[in-house]
């Protein structure tokens, strides 16, 4: 396959981050735990593992844990598989489905869901997410075997799903190939300058002070942060690497709809963010890393 043009990894880039924070938004309205609250499920964490893992089946903490990558293992074991007690995957995936169905046409408008562009952007979306592949993707492949949605705003938003699991998937196994484990990465991105705040990232993910301190510990003795925890030349050209890395193994679906069609479905996506950025989609403090005209981005 020939090298991706310069303009189209910039719009490969841009599709991705916009997908990415388009999948997120049922995980920030309340829709979701609205819908999983008369099952029992109303912790904010398990609300949201038990919508992103139910495509896995009814998983183990460890599978959840080894897949989702940046939860602390123990924070994981006190929710799964207890949760798979109260909702069923069928039935998570079911209101995660509709969650994200009344979060988006709530945030965007009645008009914009039913529109010409939105039906255009979720066929664009579910090329890209169909054609990419299957060996070493192990949630975005759970994803793919779900059937797609027959609304055009829901079905853009699964195709958006799959394609932000499949970077997901690919930055995992990057990870793994630079030595550094889920907290780890964590501790740099939080060091670097496109991070957000120890203070927001930390707690959401299950880990202690300890657990940070000592990651930070194992960081400085390879030379990535200093002393003070701040990132050196080194963890910075580290997790440059890992981006352009992660960037390359997610250029699949973007070159099988080429450059004009990709910056297409971004542009339309990175709309459709802005739009639900203005609604208060967010809460403050991850406004600024899903506002679309800005190169920091959250990972889920």
């Amino acid at each position: 396959m020939n090298a991706t043009p310069t303009s189209d990894r910039s719009y490969a880039r841009r599709c991705a981050q916009a997908v990415n924070a388009l999948h997120s938004i049922p995980y920030f309205t309340a829709d979701l735990a609205e819908r999983l609250a008369p099952f029992g499920v109303t912790d904010p964490s398990s609300v949201y593992m038990a919508g992103r893992a139910s495509p896995l089946g009814a998983a183990d903490a460890t599978v959840v844990t080894a897949l989702f990558n940046a939860f602390a293992p123990g924070f994981v074991a006190e929710r799964v598989p207890a949760i798979w007690g109260l909702v069923s995957p069928e039935q998570a995936i079911a209101a995660r489905e509709a969650a994200a169905g009344a979060a988006l046409e709530r945030l965007l408008g009645t008009d914009a869901v039913r529109s010409p562009g939105m039906a255009e952007a979720a066929e664009l979306a579910g090329e890209a997410a169909a054609g990419c592949i299957l060996p070493g993707r192990p949630l975005y492949a759970a994803n793919a075997a779900l059937a797609r949605p027959d609304e055009p705003h829901v079905a853009l938003w699964h195709a958006a799903t799959m394609l932000r699991e499949y970077r997901g998937d690919g930055h995992i196994a990057i990870l793994s190939r630079a030595e550094l484990t889920g907290v780890e990465a964590l501790v740099i991105d939080c060091a670097s300058e496109h991070g957000m705040a120890e203070e927001i990232v930390r707690p959401m993910r299950g880990w202690t002070e300890a657990d940070w301190a000592a990651s930070r510990e194992r960081l400085r003795d390879r030379g990535l942060v200093s002393g003070e925890g701040v990132l050196t030349a080194r963890g910075a050209a580290l997790r440059d690497e890992i981006e352009h890395e992660t960037g390359r193994l997610d250029r699949r679906p973007y070159e099988l709809l080429g450059g004009s069609r990709t910056e297409k479905l971004a542009e339309f996506v990175r709309g459709l963010v802005r739009t639900a950025a203005g609604s208060h989609a967010f809460p403050p403090p991850l406004r600024t890393f899903f506002a679309p005209d800005t190169s920091r981005w959250n990972r889920l």
